[in-house]
Order: structure tokens, then C-alpha cells, then sequence
């Protein structure tokens, strides 16, 4: 019985770590990399894919003269940001 019981805490503790491990990379995934555009530098923006140093520096001067972004879809009141830049980024995209 001593055997068995080692063998069911190694399955247990496998699973365990595992579930910790997924967790911790789901979370990491939700957080890291993502971009609050109502204070992010020119070259932050530049993080989000489609966003050149062009659109960036729009997206402070939008931010600059309008005030801060209500929410973050409202990035595509910017000129030049539409749906396929905001699909594609949305994920990564926040307002604090």
C-alpha cells in the first residue's frame, strides 16, 4: 500500500504543478505586454502591431488636444486607426 500511495502524491503533485503552471501562463498572457494608450510614450505605442512612429505620434496629439481615451476602442478616433489595427491590438490595448 506504500507504493501506491507515493505513486498516487507523484500524480497528484504533477497535476498540481501543472494547473499552477497554466494558471500563472494564462494570467501572464492577460497582463504582460498590454499598453495603456492614455500614457503610453510614442515608442510603447510603437509595440502594437500595425502602429509605426507615425501613428503613434497621432495617437498623442489626439491624446494631447481631446484629453485622455474614455475607453480603449476609442483609439480609432484617431486618423488612420480603424477596425483591422483595433481587432488586431485589442487585446493589448487599455485605459486605465
Amino acid at each position: 500500500m506504500g507504493a501506491m500511495k507515493k505513486q498516487c502524491f507523484g500524480v497528484f503533485a504533477a497535476v498540481f504543478f501543472l494547473m499552477m503552471f497554466f494558471a500563472s501562463a494564462a494570467w501572464a498572457a492577460e497582463t504582460v505586454g498590454q499598453i495603456d494608450i492614455n500614457e503610453a510614450s510614442v515608442e510603447e505605442l510603437t509595440d502594437l502591431e500595425g502602429v509605426g512612429p507615425g501613428y503613434a505620434q497621432k495617437i498623442v496629439e489626439y491624446r494631447k488636444e481631446n484629453g485622455p481615451f474614455d475607453k480603449p476602442e476609442d483609439i480609432m478616433k484617431v486618423k488612420g486607426i480603424g477596425d483591422k489595427i483595433w481587432e488586431t491590438n485589442k487585446d493589448r490595448i487599455k485605459t486605465k
